[in-house]
């Protein structure tokens, strides 16, 4: 007869294997100061400037419930099947008519459906860089964008950027120089500067691009979400056939948390997108992209911007007036056409990640500017998002950091 034991709990606990490290690319990677940030600031008492989430009270729940119902009545348990990896054809062909309005000629082909855009960005750096590769970004760039490239192994390099754009003859040095193998832009309200490419500047990185052989990924998550000012052209538009890959959300237009974007594409990549997101996850949801597809066909996605456009609107002139006297004499700002996003730079000798700390104090965050930069980041900027807050709440929360600079500068 044989008997088994069970180990007590001090054996067990006292058991020490062995097991790998973990990546040298992962380790490598910084943790977003973003997301960690959020964790910080869940106090309800807390006005964060920090996340540039939506306003959840703008979300239209009355039409993603007819959309859902109507998806599920019709397709019934079809609706919670697995689907093509490509993605539902009524949603890239309702994504591909957008893009055709706005000027670029699309058809559904051209649209891959991601699991957000972020997934687009972490398909496009495993399809496009290999390690060791050259990827150019803007300086400051999109935190995660940064470390989708960094996780890919790519060497990633700063292009001078302002309020006026592109460094463009510093972009074509550097191009003729490390020969890179992408440039990487949010060309419209970037985040994390609000900032947005000119047409002529557009047009000289289109250029740029075709001269020296490289591709430009175009992340363009905030273009409809204009207040003021004209529309501007695509970088896309504006390029040879398969000079620019296009990444899309539907996170800041509709809802973050259905987790639709997308990539738009040339033939010559779509092959390989198809493997990179059948390895990552098969497919995105079926029947969140059926319900989205729904949504766009019933017509409520363009009432829906406008009703975000006229709030925040009033929400980023808000935060407008609040800067000027929140933050010490001598402090810049600019102010976006568009987006949800202000960059503040305050004066020589401040450091936003010590001012950080006490603004936590008074129950009101930002995001400290250095973590947006891929190497040398100014001590003395700061990003923040204006849509998450009704204007008399945002204008509460200049005050505390008006009383967190006071404090800070005692």
């Amino acid at each position: 007869m044989s008997i088994t034991t069970t180990p007590t709990a001090a054996a067990t606990t006292a058991r020490t294997g062995r097991v790998p490290a973990l990546s040298a690319r992962i380790g490598a990677v910084r943790s977003s100061v973003i997301r960690d940030l959020l964790a910080l600031t869940e106090r309800p008492q807390v006005i964060s400037f920090a996340g540039g989430l939506p306003a959840p009270e703008l979300f239209d729940l009355e039409g993603a419930r007819a959309s859902f119902d109507a998806v599920l009545r019709a397709g019934g348990r079809r609706s919670l099947q697995y689907s093509t990896t490509e993605g539902d054809r009524r949603l890239r062909a309702g994504i591909a008519q957008r893009y055709t309005a706005r000027g670029l000629a699309t058809e559904a082909d051209d649209i891959l459906v991601t699991t957000g855009s972020q997934q687009g960005l972490s398909l496009l750096s495993t399809v496009l860089v290999d390690p060791g590769d050259v990827v150019l970004v803007e300086s400051p760039s999109y935190l995660a964008a940064l470390q989708c490239f960094a996780l890919a192994g790519a060497r990633l390099v700063a292009v001078p950027s302002d309020e006026r754009g592109i460094d463009t003859d510093a972009l074509a040095a550097l191009a003729e120089r490390l020969r890179p193998k992408l440039l990487y832009v949010v060309p419209t309200f970037q985040n994390p500067t609000g900032r947005s490419l000119s047409a002529q500047n557009r047009r000289a990185v289109a250029a740029a691009a075709e001269q020296h052989g490289f591709r430009v990924l175009e992340d363009d998550p905030y273009t409809e979400l204009r207040y003021s000012g004209e529309p501007l052209p695509t970088i896309a538009s504006l390029a040879a056939p398969g000079q620019v890959v296009s990444t899309g959300s539907f996170s800041k237009i509709l809802a973050p948390g259905l987790r639709l974007g997308w990539v738009r594409s040339d033939p010559a990549l779509r092959a390989g997108l198809v493997v990179a997101k059948q390895a990552a996850d098969l497919h995105t949801s079926t029947v969140d992209q059926a319900a989205a597809a729904h949504y766009l066909e019933a017509g409520r996605l363009d009432a829906a911007i406008a009703r975000s456009r006229g709030a925040y609107r009033l929400r980023r002139d808000a935060l407008m007036a609040g800067l000027a006297s929140a933050l010490p004499p001598g402090s810049t700002w600019n102010a976006p056409d568009g987006g949800m996003f202000v960059w503040a730079s305050l004066p020589h000798g401040w450091d936003t990640t010590r001012l950080l700390a006490v603004a936590l104090q008074h129950d009101v965050a930002f995001v400290p500017g250095a973590s947006f930069f891929p190497s040398d980041p100014p001590p003395n900027a700061m990003r923040l998002s204006f849509t998450t807050y009704e204007p008399d709440r945002i204008l509460e929360g200049t005050d505390r950091l008006a009383a967190a600079v006071a404090a800070a500068a005692g």
